[in-house]
This record gives C-alpha cells, sequence and structure tokens, in this order.
C-alpha cells in the first residue's frame, strides 16, 4: 500500500471549501417543511437582524429564503470548485489525492445538494408527486457520480481541459440553483394578491404564482434530462478557458463587454438564461451536426 507523505495544503483547503458549502446547502435545504398543500409558499424580504451590520441574515424558519441561500452556498461551491484546481495547477501541486478528493467533494456538493434542493423548491410537485420527485432526485445524485468517476478514469494528464464530455456536474447543479433564486424572486411578496414579479421582464408582466406552478411542473423533467446529458456523450465547451484563456482579438472582448452588459439590464433573470443556454445550447448543436452530416452522407452518390 503506497502511502501519503504530503498534501497541497492551499488547493486542498479550497476542495475542502466546496463540501462544506455543499454540506450546509444540504443543511439549509433541511430547513424547509413538508408540503401540506399545492399552495405556493410565500416569503417576506429580508430585513437587517441589527442596525449597524452591513450582511442581512435570513430567518431560519422562512422556507423561501433557505432555499435561496441553499442555491447561493452551491454557487459558493462553485467558486471553490475552480479555484482549487486553477491553483493547484499555478502552484505545480496537482496530485492524484487532490483529483480523488476534487471528485468526493464534488459528488456532495453537485450531486447530493442539488438533488435534495430539488425536492425542497417544489413543494406542489412534491405534495401531488411525493415517490416520483425523490426518486428523480436519487437519479440526479447518481449520473453526477457516475459522471464525476467516468471523468477520472478517462481524463489524462495532458488533457488541454478545452472541451467536455457530457454536462459537467457543476454546471447541472448550478441550473438547479439557478432555479432556486428565481423561485425566490417569484415567492417574496412584494405588491400583494395575486402576486406580481417585482420587475418587468420585457415589457410583460407576468403572474408570479401561475410561473412558480409552471415551473414546479418542468423542474423535475428538466432535473432528468439534466442526469440524462451528465452521462452522455455531448460535447460541452470549458466557458472560461475558451473566453478567458490566452490572447484573443479586440473585437472578442468588445463582445464579451457587451454580453455582460446585456445580462446586467436582463438582471436577475440572466441566472437562469445563461445555465439554461449552457446546458441546452451544446446538444442542440451536437444533433444539428449529426443530422447535416447524415443529410450529406445520404446525398453522396454511390458511384
Amino acid at each position: 500500500m503506497k502511502k501519503i507523505r504530503t498534501v497541497a495544503v492551499f488547493p486542498t483547503m479550497f476542495t475542502l471549501g466546496n463540501l462544506v458549502c455543499g454540506f450546509f446547502a444540504i443543511v439549509v435545504a433541511a430547513r424547509v417543511d413538508v408540503p401540506i398543500s399545492v399552495d405556493v409558499p410565500h416569503g417576506e424580504k429580508i430585513s437587517f437582524r441589527a442596525a449597524d451590520r452591513k450582511a442581512e441574515f435570513l430567518d431560519k424558519t422562512d422556507d423561501v429564503h433557505n432555499i435561496m441561500l441553499a442555491g447561493l452556498l452551491i454557487f459558493a461551491a462553485m467558486v471553490f470548485d475552480a479555484l482549487d484546481g486553477y491553483i493547484a495547477r499555478l502552484a505545480s501541486v496537482s496530485s492524484q489525492f487532490g483529483a480523488e478528493l476534487d471528485s468526493l467533494c464534488d459528488l456532495v456538493t453537485f450531486g447530493v445538494a442539488p438533488g435534495f434542493l430539488l425536492v425542497k423548491m417544489c413543494p406542489r410537485f412534491e405534495f401531488l408527486h411525493s415517490e416520483a420527485v425523490w426518486i428523480i432526485a436519487a437519479s440526479f445524485a447518481v449520473c453526477a457520480a457516475l459522471r464525476l468517476a467516468r471523468f477520472n478514469v478517462e481524463t489524462e494528464d495532458d488533457d488541454d481541459h478545452m472541451h467536455f464530455s457530457g454536462l459537467p456536474s457543476p454546471a447541472a447543479a448550478g441550473t438547479v440553483a439557478a432555479f432556486a433564486i428565481l423561485f425566490y424572486t417569484l415567492r417574496v411578496d412584494t405588491s400583494g394578491d395575486p402576486l406580481l414579479i417585482p420587475d418587468r421582464l420585457f415589457g410583460w408582466e407576468l403572474y408570479a404564482v401561475d410561473v412558480d406552478r409552471a415551473l414546479q411542473t418542468i423542474l423535475p423533467v428538466f432535473a432528468v434530462m439534466l442526469g440524462l446529458l451528465m452521462v452522455s456523450r455531448v460535447p460541452y465547451p470549458h466557458v472560461l478557458n475558451l473566453l478567458l484563456r490566452g490572447d484573443r482579438s479586440f473585437g472578442h472582448v468588445v463582445g464579451l463587454v457587451f454580453a455582460l452588459a446585456a445580462l446586467m439590464l436582463i438582471g436577475r433573470y440572466s441566472i437562469l438564461i445563461v445555465w439554461t443556454s449552457f446546458v441546452l445550447g451544446p446538444p442542440i448543436m451536437f444533433a444539428w451536426r449529426r443530422l447535416v452530416q447524415r443529410r450529406t452522407q445520404q446525398e453522396e452518390p454511390l458511384f
């Protein structure tokens, strides 16, 4: 048996930070009560506990705030997950121990935590289909485990990390967390009954309760698709490396600036738009290319 003699401390602490965020995402989501009806839950505005504090604290008994906080913790874990590998490569301290620890932490944070959060953020669906939603959540976690195990086996040391085979588990978890942020927007009581979304999206005033109910039906089905995409062979780009790595043209930088400005104009809805675009874009392009190639082969003359 080969013993570990040294461990890179700094990258390991970031990896464990990923695990801690995932653990507390589960803890916070566990505060959400079992639904007793199909009614959409409402939340109150976040208020300061002390006037001299700048941070806003959430009410532990408010299910709406707990869902949002669990989603934010998953996003925080993604930051730790992105930084640990970057720091390890920058310091030239990458190791098999770090890779294995990273996968174990990812399974908790990007497999178990979003699956559990999925159940808690869909009280209407849970009330109507309690067994189905738990099966979907467990399937999501299983697909994340399979995705991470396959990644460890197939990744080589000289991999350029520009593309992934299948949807990365952090991206799948981030999509679930993006829905959690949107549910918070829909469920915070700011305009009476029926609830209206606080902002106007593209000039349309949407009824938050109706949108909420529709999303609670769509999200579990979408989570099944996320699980299947994780274990698929659909190529996904490494967005940060493709957009920020190396030297780029001046037009590339200008395009990034205008894209960020457009997302800022959309506001809080941009989180879900960005994540769903990343999830659905590559499969659509992959299917389109396969279809075009098949038509080209059929049109080629035999002689």
